[in-house]
């Protein structure tokens, strides 16, 4: 077996106990040793981003390291580049790297969300630049599933003065809740677990502007009354950013074949509308909907893997491309307007008649264009000039070229961290039982990337040597890039949620990143996200629910056993 030649050193980590109990039925504590690579054989699977995209360091910064494509081309300064523009605050500067924030935004920097690189943690509290706050409200409109027309589909909490935040976050309040099973919460031999769920609330009064929803093609202010009936709030939690670029060069071709190959499945057992049928047409296996960018690109289609959604296509216009920008609303060359609500108009039109903000807009504007090389935004009538600044397509670009092509060869070039606990023997049978029960089924152990010539929807990265590339490489994330349906007390919207990738969460205590598992962070450790997958109530029954009874039915060891796979995996 190749090795990688750059790991020569043994690591070794601290040690967590999972699921032990006395006598026979004992699993060994997890240790997060992943080995000296150069001395030992290990599996393929201990190679988790294969030759070019696996790490050997498993310390606090396993999540943060480079892979060895970006290394072989010669990109580390503008990694460590990429890293620096990742790991500090925006601000109302007019000048130097991280100048541009506002005038609205989600977070002032990617850290909150995204803790030492990884997934976001369980909150109690709505708090915008709360460290570890990973969560993104999801506020739609019950009738359809779509999002409210009047915040952004990230809504914003946070403001520049003059302005003011679109929804006041001292409003938001999330409960927990006590959630029991059809099994009372226990397995046969009666060991117990616990699970909870989030309930959120945003009162009508919370919001800058009017509450708005799209109806038959139409845009319609809704009432109080009519807000409280018809309008769900949901979160959803960030997920871990390292590896990405590995999975984005996996063909598109190869992951459409997985699509077909489940959906002749479901079909085979007459289940056909086992695949969400705004993506997936079962009866004709083929796309019903691709991913493409007609503002910035030419339109182009691409296959969907990136969101829990679903709603991004290739890397580089996906997540990170456009958190970067709608987050901090920092603009740059090829996005030189801001990210405010869904049809543009509602909060730029509340803000250009709000008193206050007409006080204090000609200080801003000044501020922002002492030059006046935009003379639209200083004609004297405030209502006029709040309103065009807002709506402009003109903005000047924040952040240059260089840094935004930086950042994306630092997203691109995050490696996996490598398996870890692979030699041993309840690794092993951990991994067996983990295929046996149905778990490999919707997470797919392995993966072959292709050539990975770059793509971007966005056009606005064309050569293959703009980035770190991994052609040919086998890897593990453990996802088929598939949305399944797991039917949970307040579910994601839509109720649509992509598989989400397993490797190198194990790591995530040591990393400093949130531990909790699935989209809104309801699982506060595995055994909770399994038998979340456990879910059947009048609505229907969770793909995974034959497979958790089955995972239910095991011995006490066996099941640490698969929990101490997936944390070491």
């Amino acid at each position: 077996m190749n090795k990688l030649s750059k790991f020569g050193i043994v690591l070794f980590g601290t040690l967590i106990t999972i699921g032990c109990s006395d006598g026979d039925d004992t699993v060994n504590p997890v240790s997060w040793d992943i080995g000296d690579p150069t001395s030992t054989e290990y599996p393929e699977d201990y190679y988790a981003g294969g030759l070019l995209g696996t790490t050997s360091v498993n310390t606090a910064t396993a999540y943060e390291q480079p892979t060895k494509a970006v290394e072989n081309a010669g990109m580390m300064m503008a990694f460590n580049e990429g890293e620096y523009l990742f790991e500090k605050d925006y601000n109302t500067n007019t000048s130097g790297a991280f100048h541009g924030l506002g005038p609205v935004y989600v977070r002032s920097g990617c850290l909150y969300c995204h803790p030492g690189y990884g997934h976001g943690a369980r909150q109690t509290s709505y708090k915008a630049n709360r460290h570890r706050n990973g969560y993104l409200l999801v506020i739609y409109d019950k009738t359809t599933n779509a999002y409210i027309r009047s915040v952004a589909g990230m809504p914003q909490t946070a403001a520049v003065k003059p302005f003011k935040a679109p929804i006041d976050e001292d409003q938001i309040s999330i409960a927990w809740n006590e959630y029991t099973d059809e099994w009372g919460n226990q397995f046969p031999d009666g060991e117990t677990y616990s699970l909870i769920y989030p309930e959120v609330k945003i009162p009508y009064s919370a919001y800058y502007a009017p509450v708005v929803v799209s109806r038959g093609g139409s845009d319609v202010e809704l009432s109080e009354a009519q807000y409280n009936n018809e309008v769900g709030v949901l979160l959803e939690s960030t997920i871990g950013i390292y590896g990405t670029g590995l999975t984005d060069a996996i063909p598109d071709d190869d992951i459409t074949a997985q699509w077909v190959k489940e959906s002749n499945y479901y079909n085979s057992i007459g289940k056909t509308n086992a695949l969400n049928p705004a993506m997936w047409d079962q009866s004709t296996n083929t796309w019903k909907s691709y991913y493409s960018n007609s503002l910035q690109g030419d339109g182009t289609k691409y296959v969907r893997r990136y969101t829990y959604a679903l709603s991004r296509g290739p890397l580089l216009d996906a997540a990170g491309a456009n958190a970067i920008w709608n987050i901090t609303n920092v603009t740059r060359s090829d996005r030189r307007y801001h990210y405010l609500d869904l049809a543009g108009t509602y909060y730029a039109t509340k803000s250009s008649q709000d008193a206050d903000v007409q006080a204090g807009f000609t200080e801003y504007i000044n501020r922002i264009d002492p030059d006046k090389a935009h003379p639209e935004w200083h004609t004297g009538d405030l209502q006029k000039d709040i309103y065009t600044y807002l709506t402009s397509k003109s903005l000047d670009a924040e952040m240059t070229d260089a840094q935004y092509k930086n950042l994306m060869i630092w997203h691109r070039g995050l490696a996996v961290p490598a398996a870890r606990n692979t030699t041993t023997d309840d690794f092993k049978a951990g991994k067996e039982l983990f295929t046996q029960i149905g778990c490999a089924n919707c997470h797919r152990p392995s993966w072959q990337t292709g050539e990975d010539h770059i793509q971007d929807p966005a056009k606005f990265f064309k050569s293959d040597s703009d980035m770190p590339r991994y052609p040919n490489q086998k890897i593990w994330p453990y996802t088929d890039f598939v949305q399944h349906r797991l039917w949970m007390k307040n579910d994601i919207r839509t109720g649509w949620c992509r598989t989400t990738p397993l490797w190198g969460r194990g790591l995530a205590a040591k990393c400093g990143s949130g531990v909790e598992r699935l989209h809104d962070c309801r699982a506060r450790n595995v055994m909770e996200a399994i038998m979340w997958h456990g879910c059947r109530n009048e609505g229907g029954e969770s793909d995974a629910y034959n497979t958790v009874v089955k995972f239910r039915n095991l011995t006490k060891e066996q099941r640490d056993q698969i929990i101490y796979f997936i944390e070491s995996i």
